[in-house]
């Protein structure tokens, strides 16, 4: 059977920054898909394409009667197609790497997979008039090919071997427990924007009515004092254990994105949520869930793995050993 991608596999081997670069490709696009996706809520465009997959009942494209409302919602969905290029050239790559690096290249194809799946949703979306709880969803699942474009980018420029831990298990239970409080607050912030003011449409669109804008904003806000306070907790550890420089900047890193992200955060409530600063926020959300991955994965180092480092079949070792 013709493979094409064993067809470049033998005619091309990317260099290890030509991989890094694919792959962060990919994860710059995916961040720009999220943010153009905050765009298309902000201007009340999100049903400016008023079916899927067509743009219209009648047009499979936007349509000057559409106006800008369906050119903006229109240009979101062909941004998937920019964002699948991106994924196809960090999967070529991964591909072609050698020797083979399987977990690099499963992590590829997931990203294809996620932005299959965001563009199914997304789609849903639209049918259901822009139901807060599938555009919930849509955003969680775009920030789930964020985390695969990251791990993506961030295991190209590992080896295979190890994984060697350079902290301790306190410090990697905090870490894990910043990862899940961290989740707490981007469903808090699907939930503020669920019962929020920017609906997605000028038209009559569902919004959640268990709680109130205000009252999901106090949790959200709770929510982001819980991961600073974790982040501060763990560098007073680190500190206190004389932890490893990396570790050490990459929550540093992370304690500046969760300022920059309150100020921008607390800036927009008090002066009735301007669509520029919403927009902002949710480029800083992106920001702030890329910082406490780099964290995570900085707790540990993968060294490259020497052929001696890899094991020998039996039969091989059996040959090896009567050949002595």
């Amino acid at each position: 059977m013709f493979n094409p991608l064993a067809l470049i596999d033998r005619r091309w081997t990317p260099s290890p920054q030509t991989v890094r670069r694919a792959a962060m490709t990919a994860l710059v696009t995916s961040v720009v898909i999220v943010v153009t996706g905050g765009v298309v809520r902000l201007t009340g465009s999100g049903l400016g394409c008023d079916t899927w997959p067509k743009c219209s009942s009648e047009s499979l494209t936007t349509t000057r009667e559409m106006g800008l409302h369906g050119a903006i919602e229109f240009g979101n969905r062909l941004l998937t197609y920019v964002v699948c290029a991106a994924v196809g050239w960090a999967i070529i790559a991964a591909r072609c790497v050698k020797p083979r690096r399987r977990g690099l290249t499963r992590l590829a194809w997931w990203q294809f997979w996620l932005v299959v799946v965001n563009a199914v949703v997304g789609g849903i979306t639209v049918l259901m008039d822009l139901n807060p709880y599938i555009v919930a969803g849509h955003f969680l699942a775009a920030s789930g090919l964020l985390t695969v474009a990251f791990l993506t980018w961030h295991r190209a420029g590992e080896g295979d071997g190890g994984p060697d831990w350079l902290v301790g298990g306190i410090v990697r239970k905090q870490t894990w427990l910043l990862v899940a409080a961290t989740v707490v607050l981007l469903v808090a912030g699907t939930i503020v924007t669920g019962a929020g003011p920017h609906a997605g449409d000028s038209s009559e669109v569902p919004r959640i009515e268990w709680i109130s804008w205000t009252d999901a904003s106090h949790v959200h806000a709770a929510s982001a004092w819980l991961v600073v306070s974790l982040t501060l907790v763990i560098w007073v550890t680190l500190k206190l254990m004389d932890g490893p420089p990396g570790p050490l900047a990459r929550v540093r890193e992370l304690f500046l994105v969760l300022m920059a992200q309150g100020v921008i955060g607390y800036v927009q409530y008090f002066t009735d949520v301007p669509e520029v600063l919403v927009g902002v926020h949710m480029l800083g959300t992106s920001l702030v869930w890329i910082a406490v991955l780099r964290v995570l994965m900085s707790l540990r180092h993968r060294p490259s793995v020497t052929p001696a480092d890899i094991p020998q079949p039996a039969a091989e070792s059996h040959a090896v050993a009567a050949g002595s």
